[in-house]
């Protein structure tokens, strides 16, 4: 098992998808992540993924009946949050994610907030926002 070194990163945001294993590959490719560790589940699931972007890092594995009851956007039929990542070159980010069949929901365009950003939606209808702003930096 791999030990992550995560010297600033305290929050960890996990996510459920009914196919991890295909999430893991589109989100490498669509969104740039970075594959860390795989734990494999029973059956073709995965019990735990880890991916980074950068110095982030983010969880996910197969969405099952549990006590936690956490489960796909595609199951519920509904998004009731998203995860936000900071880019660079939000263009050049959105034309990857774009070309990889990312349904782009908004954007590219500026915040009110000072942000140049747009938002997606992976496979399984997962939001995920793109862009310039970082909400710890001065302002």
């Amino acid at each position: 098992m791999q030990n992550t070194e995560t010297s600033t990163q305290v929050l960890f945001p996990f996510l459920r998808y009914r196919d991890a294993p295909a999430a893991v590959d589109w989100l490498v490719k669509a969104f740039g992540f970075e594959e860390q560790m795989v734990v494999p589940g029973g059956n073709g699931t995965v019990a735990h993924a880890q991916l980074s972007f950068g110095p982030g890092v983010i969880m996910l594995g197969t969405a099952r009946e549990d006590e936690l009851r956490i489960k796909s956007p595609r199951d519920l039929g509904a998004v009731s949050g998203g995860i936000y990542v900071y880019v660079e070159d939000v263009e050049a980010h959105c034309a990857r994610a774009r070309a990889a069949g990312a349904e782009i929901v908004r954007g590219p365009e500026n915040t009110e907030y000072g942000s140049w950003e747009y938002t997606a939606r992976d496979l399984e209808d997962h939001l995920w926002g793109f862009g310039t702003y970082r909400p710890n930096a001065d302002h």
